[in-house]
């Protein structure tokens, strides 16, 4: 590997490619989530005006003050729309909450899919309705680029290329705007986000405004993640780890604090959790098990998993 912490694979490739620039294009973002289970994506598909707005927007929201961001935290909904306030939330493993606070956008159905009533309605800003919108148009950016990583991933497991096409349409998939604000005590063992696995099948992750994320590599050794400009980063989440039967790997990672001179820079952090329909099997799928690698999960549903992970991390009571 070169002195990244993560490779880089160009989604156009995939998209737009000949059969055997897509088959080379599955392989190389196979073997990354085999081997890491990150990877760096340039040429992407998701529209730079997008990400820019949504930044922006995001900004004059939390630049909001309590009161009113507080407004838009909704009782009952354990964070999956709206906003979350700061120490909310905490790694499984951890009872010291994390240096953050959120704001989360779901799916929203536009045709007759009965599934919409399994979904709360998403939260609006009323004071920036750009701000809705932008996360509207980027969420279903976010959505396309994640459909076209995971027929990729299909196609490198022997499954059908289509295989998670049916089990992502009108996912239970989330866009949060993270912010992380400016220091301004010394923690109390808490670090801006603490070490954890991300609970979805996939996670797109574009630029933050400052540094911090950080991988645990196969040694034990914390690599930083550095973003080229316009590239985003995906990682496998625990619920593809579980139908792969541990084969992708979901690889623990952490936003740490900056050194004590840069406390007083916040930090803004955008990622799109790719989840599928709640009723979605994640039974180990049988080329993933042998004789090396026998059966480590028992059968569960997506959203008998994500209930869960959402009590273990304190948003779900």
């Amino acid at each position: 590997m070169s002195e990244r912490a993560i490779p880089v694979v160009d989604l156009s490739k995939f998209v737009n490619g000949n059969e055997a620039e897509r088959k080379s294009f599955a392989q190389k973002l196979g073997k990354a989530f085999h081997e890491i289970g990150f990877v760096g994506v340039i040429n992407h598909g998701i529209p730079k005006h997008l990400i820019e707005g949504f930044y922006d927007t995001s900004r004059e929201f939390f630049d909001l003050n309590l009161e009113h961001k507080k407004t838009y935290e909704i009782p009952g909904l354990a964070g999956q729309r709206g906003y979350t306030s700061f120490g909310k939330e905490h790694a499984k493993q951890s009872t010291v909450a994390d240096l953050k606070e959120f704001f989360q956008i779901g799916q929203t159905v536009t045709d007759d899919d009965p599934i919409k009533d399994q979904y709360p309605d998403n939260v609006s800003v009323s004071q920036i309705p750009l701000f809705s919108y932008m996360g509207r148009e980027l969420y279903a950016a976010f959505e396309n680029s994640g459909a076209h990583l995971l027929k990729a991933i299909a196609i490198h497991l022997d499954l059908d290329e289509d295989y998670f096409d049916k089990r992502i349409i009108n996912g239970n998939s989330i866009l949060r705007s993270i912010y992380y604000p400016p220091i301004t005590q010394e923690p109390d063992s808490a670090i801006r986000a603490e070490q954890h696995e991300d609970i979805n099948l996939i996670t797109l992750l574009v630029g933050a405004s400052a540094g911090g994320l950080q991988l645990l590599n196969k040694d034990d050794v914390w690599m930083p993640i550095t973003p080229e400009e316009d590239e985003i980063v995906i990682n496998v989440g625990d619920m593809l780890q579980r139908l792969t039967n541990n084969y992708l790997k979901s690889t623990t990672h952490r936003v740490v604090n900056p050194p004590k001179e840069k406390w007083h820079m916040p930090r803004l952090s955008i990622p799109f959790f790719l989840h599928p329909r709640s009723n979605m099997d994640l039974t180990c799928l049988d080329n993933c098990i042998s004789d090396e690698n026998p059966l480590q999960y028992e059968g569960i549903t997506a959203g008998e998993y994500l209930d869960e992970r959402l009590r273990e991390i304190g948003l779900k009571k």
